[in-house]
């Protein structure tokens, strides 16, 4: 599968992003593939500390996570991001430049939000302490056409992550169900690898049905070794 895609977090702060983009690269990781997070207040802090919050620097921030996700993605690494992202013109240039996009929109009520905040950065913003603070000082555009509309304060993190994965699959950046690894191998491995049970195991394979055939999770195990040891598998 290749894995050029990324999957854009936009959201009120306190929406829930951070937290559903680290549980989607746990899942995304655990298939067995490649895949980085590009968190912004992490990119804040080392790509664009330089940066204000007007809108132009916001547009710029936006701008540098998207050219960064695309040479992610050339490099074969499935990205995420997790930032406000709150301007409908940017999010689009976003989605110009890195072409295999899925936007997800964190759907959360500006009370919940403000709930959650464990910054306290919302009353600071209700105080005018913090400026252009986005949904308070700041204004925050919906997305028009999301590829995944997740409602935080109503769907379980469980419900909000299948649902994004599902999406995922459907346009095919990832292949449907819990595969662990994928590698096209030589046939005659499998005979050098299990002995008298390699037909057996082509066999099974054509079918999707491996686990039925004749194999020991012990001879499984040795098998793979043998892959990574080839380099097939890392």
């Amino acid at each position: 599968m290749r894995q050029e895609f990324t999957i854009w977090f936009t959201g009120l702060p306190s929406s829930g992003k951070s937290t559903l983009a680290r549980l989607v690269e746990a899942e995304i990781r655990a298939r067995g593939f490649r895949v980085m997070v590009l968190d912004g207040d992490e990119v804040r802090t080392w790509l664009t500390a330089g940066l204000g919050f007007s809108r132009e620097d916001r547009e710029e921030n936006m701008r540098r996570i998207a050219h960064l996700a695309m040479f992610q993605n050339r490099s074969g690494v499935a990205t995420i991001t997790a930032a406000i992202s709150p301007y409908q013109r940017a999010r689009d240039d976003a989605r110009r430049v890195i072409e295999r996009f899925v936007e997800v929109y964190v759907e959360c009520p500006l009370s919940v939000c403000e709930e959650r905040d464990v910054k306290g950065l919302y009353k600071k913003a209700r105080r005018g302490e913090v400026l252009h603070f986005t949904g308070v000082s700041d204004p925050y555009e919906v997305p028009a056409a999301p590829e995944v509309v997740v409602r935080t304060d109503r769907e379980s993190k469980e419900e909000c992550v299948a649902r994004i994965m599902a999406r995922v699959e459907e346009f095919g950046h990832l292949p449907r169900g819990h595969v662990q690894y994928e590698a096209i191998v030589p046939a005659s491995l499998l005979d050098d690898g299990l002995g008298d049970n390699g037909a057996a195991v082509l066999s099974a394979l054509a079918r999707r049905d491996a686990a039925r055939g004749p194999i020991t999770a012990e001879q499984w195990e040795k098998f793979g070794e043998r892959l990574r040891a080839l380099g097939y598998l890392r």
